[in-house]
């Protein structure tokens, strides 16, 4: 999965209307009761500033993980990845966004898609790597018109 990157500005506040009451996904709600709180998706979705950048997904590696082509993706460079987390790797001089899963004995590190159509990225010393980051959020159109 490639990607295309974009920093994020945080000159300006952004106060959408908030339904902190919850929209149910089973029965109907009076939801419009509860429109009075507003929520800045800024703050919300950025914890640090000066290191979370977006992306935007392109292609299908990661589909099995809910990250299809077109997402909008958050992405802290000041977090330290964790086995299990998705992280923006940049491996021979191509980004890529791929689970993190080390060797138990320390000899390697995989690079884990999340389609089988994809193989796996085996990362040892004689890769150029580094982590560029953590994935934090993914944000997905639900209209796609």
């Amino acid at each position: 999965m490639k990607l295309i990157m974009y920093s994020a500005d945080l000159s300006k506040e952004l106060a959408l209307t908030f339904a902190d009451g919850g929209i149910r996904a089973g029965f109907p709600s009076p939801a419009q009761d509860y429109m009075g709180e507003s929520i800045d998706l800024n703050r919300e979705l950025v914890r640090h500033p000066a290191t979370t950048f977006y992306a935007r997904a392109v292609g299908d590696s990661m589909k099995g993980c809910g990250i299809d082509d077109g997402d909008l993706l958050v992405i802290d460079k000041s977090i330290e990845p964790r086995e299990g987390d998705i992280v923006v790797a940049f491996i021979d001089g191509e980004f890529t966004l791929k689970k993190v899963k080390p060797e138990p004995d320390g000899s390697c590190l995989w690079l884990m898609p999340a389609n089988e159509d994809y193989p796996p990225i085996k990362v040892t010393e004689d890769n150029h790597f580094i982590v560029w980051g953590v994935l934090t959020y993914n944000i997905k159109r639900q209209l796609r018109r």
